[in-house]
């Protein structure tokens, strides 16, 4: 492969990773806000519910690496196509 097709290449990959972390990323710190004020509300409520839960944490760490998983992989099928023969195929 020619370092610019690889560079190519390398610059969709990055192209589709960033913007699926970009809208992972604000999608969660929301929730995240989210469930910090209803913890809180909830706490108040409930028995033995605490608003700085340790599961509550592994769970949006779980769901940030099922995010990243989710649009690795069309990244990288994005990043083997050739644009010309794709644009051809069209």
């Amino acid at each position: 492969m020619a370092p610019s097709a690889d560079a190519r290449r390398r610059r969709v990959v990055m192209l589709v990773f960033r913007q699926g972390m970009h809208l992972s990323l604000a999608r969660i710190s929301v929730g995240l806000v989210a469930a910090a004020g209803l913890t809180l509300l909830m706490a108040s409520m409930l028995y033995d519910v605490k608003p700085k839960d340790a599961a509550a944490f592994r769970v949006v760490a779980g769901m940030t690496a099922i995010a990243l998983a989710a649009f690795v992989t069309p990244a990288l099928r994005a990043g083997s196509v050739d644009p010309a023969v794709r644009l051809q195929s069209d």
